[in-house]
């Protein structure tokens, strides 16, 4: 079955100090935009994990054909994004879980994950730092779907992945595509420096 991206994109970007990292602007768009429409160059379904307080984010993904699915409490932490972006897809579908704060992550690495976990479906396919580093993307088979659904907190799905390490399948992407996080104007400020550089 065709795997199924659940762009997480719920969080608060506390750190931010008022800005919202997911609206921060690469190559002119904002980075909420600019992944979602790598996730939608895979021709998988997308649907995109949103807080009902920033109304920016579900404006700038106006137009692309993704399922907006809405998460009444992402104060309870990640697992509440992960509960109701799941409950929002086919019971049987595996699904990719993307981050949407990675603004190195490309349409390419999606599909280079997508593409190893063909060949093993049956594994949790993680995509790793061109060192090893393991980050995000993460394909979870349908079966360790009930266990996604049991989190609490905001642990994520780490706790799953401990679960299950004899079925864990690394897949080396670019440089730090799939370990670089943003969270601070100081982060932004530094990454943009080195993109310029």
């Amino acid at each position: 079955m065709t795997p199924e991206i659940l762009l997480l994109a719920a969080g608060s970007s506390s750190r931010m100090r008022g800005g919202d990292k997911l609206l921060e602007c690469i190559d002119g768009e904002p980075q909420l935009a600019r992944i979602a429409r790598a996730a939608l160059a895979t021709g998988c379904p997308v649907s995109v994990a949103l807080p009902p307080d920033r109304p920016g984010r579900a404006a700038c993904l106006a137009g692309l054909a993704l399922r907006l699915v809405a998460v009444p409490n992402p104060e309870a932490g990640m697992a509440a994004s992960l509960t109701a972006g799941l409950g929002a897809l086919p019971a049987a579908a595996p699904v990719l879980l993307l981050l949407a704060d990675l603004p190195e992550i490309t349409a390419e690495d999606l599909q280079t994950i997508l593409a190893a976990w063909q060949i093993r479906p049956d594994c949790i396919a993680r995509g790793a730092a061109a060192d090893g580093t393991p980050g995000h993307p993460v394909g979870f088979p349908a079966d360790l779907r009930p266990e996604l659904l049991a989190l609490t907190g905001d642990l994520g799905a780490r706790e799953v992945i401990g679960r299950h390490k004899d079925r864990l399948m690394i897949v080396p992407l670019p440089g730090t595509h799939a370990t670089t996080d943003l969270d601070t104007p100081e982060d932004w400020a530094r990454w943009r420096a080195g993109r310029n550089s």
